[in-house]
């Protein structure tokens, strides 16, 4: 797996990106997605202020931010304690830090 320090493509806090993004690698969204997020081999990364609206297929993912969609992710999914996920999840292994909803 790779680490969130390994970032390949960014969306900064004031972006707003609507459509299907496709990717290899990890990405990090610190802005407003609206859509869907398709990495079978990929990571993702949702910063605090990340808000996602769609549905995600990933290989990872580590939740800071808001999701509203389901999330299906085929090694793991990282709640940390300001996460919130509204939603359905479908992973394998599933950390929910203390805080997390």
């Amino acid at each position: 797996m790779k680490r969130e320090k390994d970032i390949t493509a960014f969306l900064g806090q004031d972006t707003e990106f609507e459509g299907e993004l496709i990717f290899q690698g990890t990405i990090r969204i610190d802005g407003h997605f609206i859509g869907k997020l398709t990495a079978p081999e990929g990571g993702l990364v949702l910063g605090e202020k990340a808000r996602v609206n769609g549905d995600m297929e990933v290989s990872h993912v580590a939740v800071s931010g808001e999701v509203h969609g389901n999330i299906r992710a085929f090694q793991r999914v990282h709640l940390h304690s300001q996460g919130k996920v509204f939603g359905n999840m479908e992973t394998p292994c599933l950390v929910i830090e203390e805080g997390a909803l």
